[in-house]
């Protein structure tokens, strides 16, 4: 049987490694023969044992950036060619340089893209690249529906569109976990928020904070952003200008984010596009309300074109305060309860099991 090798050259704390590590270990279970190639090395502990995780032997490359990494692992992946010579590659991430790699040693390679062309597709250069080097793949998967019409259309390519795999065992598990956490507030006349994401220009947290800034006399909250980025600077300083910090906190990333999800009320996204966020999917299982941009992609789609949910334009300041307004005076209503179970009814579509299986499916065509 033929090599499956996932290349994943930075493995990070997002929603991408989530699904990594849900589809490399339901793969191996599978019984394929999978190898992994990262420069993360201490990461290999999240991996079942039988596969076959392949790093550098020094914990030096996984303190370096993306740039780094992917040469290291491009390395790494030659040495497997010499090695093996008939694989199958899947590329999570650095697709240009995998499905180069691919071309040069005539090599099978299936790429998967987690954001949203129109997230990046302004650069010139990037996008003459991959309109190039998208008709190389067997298939480039993606997460959403709109996702694959946007990517299809741009590139004149057959993408195959295979939603994340969410694993609500996994989450009602860890969301049990007992933590002290007293930032909350219990009072009924108050509501809790949440956010989660990196902090950066793409999730647009400066956002929530604007809205929040305008509401603040006129609803009691506390609202947690969890993440880290480069904008975490830029937020704190508005929260310490605008005298916000007894209402809204700061508290860096969590390994487990998921008893503090369970702990609010309403789960805010105000990226300015995405791929298909996992936060909503967890947000979503564990019965909260959604204000959610209607950015590509995704979102439109997990909250069903606003029936489990509510959909505003991205970067639109105002429409977040009425949300966020309509939402504190009416939370105890039929019609958020409603949108609640109805989006919670509807999470079959996204189940881990069925979407693994179309992975599998997919790479067993090739392998």
């Amino acid at each position: 049987m033929s090599k499956l090798l996932i290349f994943i050259p930075s493995i990070e704390d997002g929603g991408v490694e989530k699904n990594l590590f849900l589809i490399a270990n339901y793969l191996t279970n599978k019984k394929l023969n999978v190898s992994l190639i990262t420069a993360d090395k201490e990461k290999k502990f999240f991996f079942n044992r039988k596969l076959d995780f392949i790093s550098p032997s020094s914990s030096y490359w996984s303190k370096k950036g993306r740039f780094l990494k992917t040469i290291i692992c491009f390395y790494l992946l030659f040495k497997f060619y010499l090695q093996n010579k008939d694989f199958l590659i899947l590329s999570f991430q650095a697709n240009i340089y995998a499905i180069f790699f691919s071309i040069i040693f005539n090599l099978k390679i299936i790429t998967r893209s987690n954001t949203a062309p129109r997230g990046w597709s302004s650069n010139i250069f990037k996008r003459y690249l991959f309109k190039i080097f998208f008709k190389f793949p067997k298939t480039v998967i993606v997460n959403s529906l709109d996702f694959k019409k946007d990517l299809d259309k741009e590139f004149k390519i057959k993408s195959t569109c295979i939603y994340n795999p969410f694993n609500d065992k996994i989450v009602k598990t860890k969301s049990q976990e007992k933590i002290l956490f007293k930032f909350f507030n219990k009072k009924k006349g108050s509501i809790n928020i949440i956010n989660i994401g990196r902090m950066t220009d793409q999730k647009d947290q400066i956002l929530i904070l604007k809205a929040l800034n305008n509401l603040k006399t006129k609803m009691k909250f506390k609202c947690l952003i969890l993440g880290k980025g480069t904008n975490k600077l830029k937020l704190n300083n508005f929260i310490t200008d605008n005298k916000l910090n007894d209402k809204i906190k700061l508290s860096g990333f969590k390994f487990n984010p998921y008893p503090f999800i369970k702990m609010s009320n309403l789960f805010i996204l105000s990226s300015r596009y995405e791929g298909l966020p996992n936060v909503l999917l967890e947000a979503q299982y564990l019965g909260k309300f959604i204000i959610s941009t209607n950015c590509p992609t995704g979102p439109r789609e997990i909250l069903l074109d606003g029936k489990a949910g509510k959909l505003i334009k991205v970067g639109d300041q105002e429409q977040l305060e009425k949300a966020i307004l309509y939402y504190y005076n009416n939370k105890n209503s039929s019609n958020v309860s409603n949108k609640i179970s109805f989006g919670k009814k509807n999470m079959k579509r996204f189940d881990f099991k069925i979407n693994c299986y179309k992975y599998y499916k997919v790479i067993k065509k090739y392998i």
